[in-house]
């Protein structure tokens, strides 16, 4: 393809300026969008956006093109280009603003290399042996220089050694047992009518992530793969069961339903794989673990995979293994790819926290992790009414609404995913430039998966946090993983000492100057019946009839029944 010089219009300073031939070949290979804006001005913007982020650029003094006054600037004034104080600049960009939603461009990342370009001294795809058309599938989907556990444990699983894997989130676990277990069944193709590898995950999102790279890495061999996980019907899954998928990603419990109905075969299994084997000691899955393990044969090759290795995964790796070889990477260390901030908020004002900090960064596709499944639903409402496109993703969703926000998301339509926990694992979404807690994680394991959504794979990534005075103790233990303090940022202009939202009492409830605590679950009290006044009235016993107010009977006196057994004789002539 032949590029020719664009002449270009600067969407700030409106002057043009020329996109070269050269620049067009560069941008075009590293996936790169058009410029918008002039050298100049990118250069100003950059700087700018690096100074408000705290960072460490020169200012210059400058007078202000609109009123005069001293201007510090994060860049080099020139006659050409105007140069405005705070409050000048702030006039001017509420003038110049949209209105409406704001526009989402996906940007896209950068490409990584191709060919043999690796440098020198560094390892490649191509050292492991692995088969031509794997290869041609790494290259493909755009692999190029393995990632340090994937230098570690790919040589130990092609060897059929047992394996314990740890590593930080994002580093390529994945594909360090799906390389492996295709090279496997290249080698050994054996009978197409069974199933020869099990892969065992916590969740449902990580399951078909897992077999989507299947799929990704294996496109160009006949080998087949299956997801088998609950919430959809059992009888596709039992289908893949009965004919024989080579590869099943399963979640443990609905495995073990088919387990009970008679669907499986597992004499032929010669690779399991236990993912995020931590995540499923939490969630309850080791009885179901121990009864699919007494199914399988004792001959196989057994890999397990963590980020974190807690002492309860011991025991289930001396019942699960055999002379495992374990490979450590940088499982304490946090990402380094990844910019950390704490943002002290009340409660209350969490939600317009979050609109400021969207307003003010510059961002891709957004993840913000809250405690409860109704307060991301909440969180997401409120965000969809400011004019983001968002979704919600929790337990309480359906399999198909889960799935249909998962892919919104990884294609751009979705620019704001507000999700619980259920995503903190294994979720890859290459587009992802900021996570944002709302609800601070209960531990500082979790703020490292939470935080792992971004910055995968070598990119750059920011981690928000918003904590309360509550939060002090936690905030201490994420600190003391890190290493380091975190740094606490303020918005300016942000009014933090804005009420909260709170009901009208009713004057009742106000009396002796003491305010009592509103239940708003509290049941009303009922009001009182319309009865008669007077010695008529008489107070209804539990169990009996209620009386009409018109014929209520009179007071019932001692010796009351007497009289009326007297009376009633008299009437019949005697007793």
């Amino acid at each position: 393809m032949k590029y020719q010089d664009k002449e270009c219009v600067c969407r700030d300073c409106e002057q043009t300026f020329i996109f070269t031939a050269q620049m067009q070949q560069q941008f075009l290979q590293e996936g790169l969008n058009p410029p918008t804006r002039c050298a100049e001005c990118h250069t100003r913007r950059t700087g700018r956006r690096r100074h408000s982020r705290g960072g460490d650029t020169q200012t210059y003094t400058a007078p202000c093109s609109t009123c005069g006054k001293e201007a510090q600037v994060p860049f080099k004034p020139s006659a050409e280009k105007p140069v405005h104080c705070a409050e000048c600049f702030k006039t001017v960009r509420e003038a110049t603003a949209e209105t409406g939603p704001r526009k989402f461009v996906l940007r896209k990342p950068k490409k990584t290399r191709q060919g043999n370009d690796a440098p020198s001294g560094e390892m490649t795809f191509a050292q492991f042996n692995l088969d031509p058309r794997l290869l041609r599938a790494i290259g493909a989907a755009g692999y190029d220089i393995p990632t340090p556990v994937q230098t570690s444990t790919i040589p130990i699983a092609l060897a059929g050694q047992d394996l314990i894997g740890t590593a930080q989130t994002g580093t390529g676990k994945t594909a360090a047992f799906v390389l492996p277990i295709l090279q496997h069944l290249l080698d050994n193709p054996g009978d197409k009518c069974h199933t020869r590898a099990i892969v065992l995950t916590p969740t449902r999102e990580l399951a078909e992530q897992i077999n989507d790279t299947f799929k990704q890495l294996g496109k160009f061999t006949k080998i087949k793969s299956a997801t088998v996980y609950g919430g959809v019907g059992m009888i596709p899954q039992e289908q893949a069961l009965k004919n024989g998928a080579d590869v099943i990603v399963a979640c443990p419990g609905r495995l073990l339903d088919h387990m009970d109905r008679g669907n499986t075969d597992f004499s032929h299994v010669t690779k399991l794989v236990l993912d995020e084997a931590d995540r499923m000691l939490d969630m309850g899955f080791l009885p179901p673990i121990r009864r699919i393990l007494t199914q399988l044969p004792r001959e196989r090759h057994t890999m397990l995979f963590s980020a974190t290795f807690a002492p309860e995964l011991m025991k289930l790796s001396e019942e699960t293994l055999r002379n495992p070889q374990r490979v450590d990477v940088d499982i304490c260390a946090p990402p380094r790819t990844i910019a950390h901030a704490l943002y002290p908020c009340p409660e209350h004002l969490k939600t317009s926290m979050v609109l400021n900090v969207l307003e003010r960064s510059d961002t891709n596709s957004v993840l913000i992790f809250t405690r409860t499944k109704h307060r991301a639903n909440r969180v997401a409402e409120q965000i969809q009414k400011a004019g983001y496109r968002t979704a919600a993703l929790h337990a309480n969703r359906s399999q198909n609404q889960r799935q249909v926000a998962l892919d919104d998301f990884r294609g751009g339509r979705c620019q704001i995913l507000v999700a619980t926990d259920i995503a903190a694992r294994g979720l890859d979404v290459a587009t992802i430039s900021h996570v944002i807690n709302y609800d601070i994680p209960d531990t500082a394991d979790t703020y490292l998966h939470r935080i792992g959504r971004t910055g995968r794979m070598e990119r750059e990534g920011d981690a928000i946090t918003l904590v309360t005075p509550k939060d002090a103790a936690t905030v201490f233990d994420i600190e003391k993983a890190q290493g380091g303090p975190i740094e606490r940022r303020k918005l300016e202009s942000f009014d933090y000492s804005a009420p909260a939202p709170h009901l009208p009492l009713a004057p009742s409830e106000t009396e002796g100057g003491r305010v009592p605590v509103r239940d708003e679950f509290k049941r009303a009290p009922m009001a009182p019946r319309n009865r008669p006044s007077g010695p008529a009235q008489v107070r209804k016993s539990s169990g009996s009839r209620s009386a009409s107010p018109a014929k209520v009977r009179s007071a019932r006196t001692p010796g009351y029944f007497a009289e009326q057994r007297k009376a009633r004789a008299a009437k019949s002539g005697g007793y």
